[in-house]
């Protein structure tokens, strides 16, 4: 007979059979409002659980004066995550959405993961527990909700801070070369302030900006190396004379980390006398005048037919033009600034144009096999393809996740989760986005006609060409040629249609 051990339960203390809860509070700022409010969040939480006998107060995790639309600076958040990573907690309370992420992306990625691991969560506000939610688009919503709060909180303080611009009352927020921030203002820094005043000294005595360059990185080596752009900079920031422009960036869009050069989308703000200028007004005016009346020279001067089509096809950077002995040749730009940035060979300017002609005179030859063929062939699977085109099928998915939001709206209206207002704006902004979409299946559509037509074209040049080409002809090269990218001993010709030829050299 087998023998047979009883193992007995653990004896285990009555906090293991409650339900572990944590808190996560945040506020935006450190004003004394919003601290207060913080106070008040981690007081509620305090005395929240003490009285329970289902849950029991693990820890509050709580970010102060901490703003942005991502999670990656609350680092109380990002603790909170980890804990329940590891298994040390089995719902989360939050006061709202708004506190738990301010962007959909985050607020869904992060309740997808606390499901996954078994956590729930209770927004207190919204009265929405992820317990008892199965419908993910209504998270989508209220992750919207607390997105647009996030937008709505982000146009209040781009307001304040023109009104700041406005009055000359905004502060410095980056020091520039030659100075230094304190206290929110911008203070001369007697060693860069020198270097400064040698920059604009060397250009304004006639040498150009890389001759600039050289002359600074010379003199001040081991101490810095300034580039071309940095100098060209320099040469053109106002605050070198006390002077403050604003908003000379902006950020299209809260999200987005990326800032845009304000070339007119937004205004812009000019305050006098702002700080202790490094260089005097005159010598700056006479540098702009030479900015100026050296831009416009270069703009003036007639482009080479070649310029801007030559694309290097190691490095992506365009070739220029070179003369060196009474012949002309094309280099990469990188290769030709320092040969350990790109190892491509210069090439003639003579066998480019050969090498087109010889493209040229196959085409024309051999015109009715490679593309009234290719015409044909294009048209067949414009034929076949209309209908279930793979981009196609994929935007109207896309389409029918959107009118099932659209549903869920409607249901958050009629549970009193929307208002009327809110539910015009949020039904209005998907059916817009819906809009958009039938808008690419047309353009997906059209593309495929450029190019049937871009290929018509290029028929009906050849079949008015009488006779082939004997010299480069820079109207046909122009009317032909998109772009050519050298590789090694290859040129790769890119024209009309999206057609590509390769030619030796």
């Amino acid at each position: 007979m087998p023998t047979v051990t009883v193992i007995q339960p653990k004896v285990t203390d009555d906090t293991q059979s409650l339900l572990r809860v944590a808190a996560y509070c945040r506020v935006s700022s450190s004003s004394d409002d919003q601290l207060n409010s913080y106070n008040s969040q981690l007081t509620y939480y305090s005395h929240k659980f003490e009285e329970s006998e289902t849950e029991c107060l693990i820890d509050i995790y709580a970010d102060e004066g901490i703003s942005g639309t991502s999670e990656e600076k609350r680092n109380e958040f990002l603790r909170l995550i980890d804990d329940c990573r590891h298994g040390k907690i089995d719902r989360v309370y939050t006061k709202s959405i708004s506190r738990f992420a301010r962007n959909t992306r985050d607020c869904l990625k992060n309740i997808r993961e606390l499901k996954s691991l078994g956590i729930t969560i209770m927004f207190e506000k919204e009265n929405i527990d992820t317990a008892n939610i199965n419908d993910e688009l209504m998270i989508t919503i209220m992750g919207g909700l607390a997105q647009e709060e996030s937008i709505s909180i982000s146009e209040n303080m781009k307001w304040s801070i023109r009104r700041k611009m406005k009055s000359g009352t905004c502060a410095q927020v980056h020091a520039p070369f030659g100075y230094r921030l304190d206290n929110k203002g911008l203070v001369i820094n007697e060693r860069e302030a020198a270097i400064v005043q040698d920059i604009f000294n060397s250009y304004v005595n006639g040498n150009g900006i890389q001759s600039t360059v050289d002359f600074i990185n010379k003199k001040y080596a081991g101490i810095v190396k300034l580039s071309y752009s940095t100098i060209s900079y320099i040469l053109r920031n106002e605050r070198y004379i006390g002077d403050s422009l604003f908003q000379k960036t902006f950020c299209p869009d809260i999200f987005a980390q990326k800032r845009c050069l304000n070339k007119g989308e937004k205004d812009m703000y000019y305050i006098e006398n702002t700080h202790e200028p490094i260089i005097s007004r005159e010598t700056f005016e006479i540098a702009h005048k030479i900015l100026e009346k050296r831009f416009i020279n270069n703009t003036e001067r007639k482009e080479h037919i070649f310029s801007k089509k030559i694309v290097c096809g190691k490095c992506n950077s365009n070739f220029h033009r070179k003369k060196c002995r009474d012949k002309y040749y094309w280099v990469c730009n990188k290769h030709d600034y320092s040969a350990s940035l790109c190892e491509a060979r210069k090439i003639t300017e003579d066998s480019v144009k050969e090498a087109f002609i010889r493209l040229f005179n196959i085409l024309y030859s051999n015109y009715s096999e490679l593309i009234i063929s290719m015409h044909r062939s294009l048209q067949e699977l414009m034929t076949k393809n209309t209908k279930d085109s793979a981009n196609i099928i994929e935007i109207r998915r896309s389409i029918l996740k959107l009118k099932e939001q659209l549903k869920v709206i409607a249901t958050l209206r009629t549970k009193g989760f929307l208002n009327e207002a809110k539910y015009m704006e949020q039904s209005t902004e998907v059916n817009v986005k819906i809009k958009k979409l039938y808008k690419d299946i047309r353009l997906l559509s059209q593309s495929d006609d450029i190019m049937l037509n871009d290929i018509e074209m290029l028929i009906g040049y050849f079949e008015k060409r009488e006779y082939i080409m004997f010299e480069f002809e820079p109207q046909a090269f122009e009317f032909l040629i998109d772009k050519i990218i050298v590789n090694n001993n290859t040129l790769g010709f890119h024209i009309i249609g999206s057609l590509i030829f390769i030619e030796e050299i």
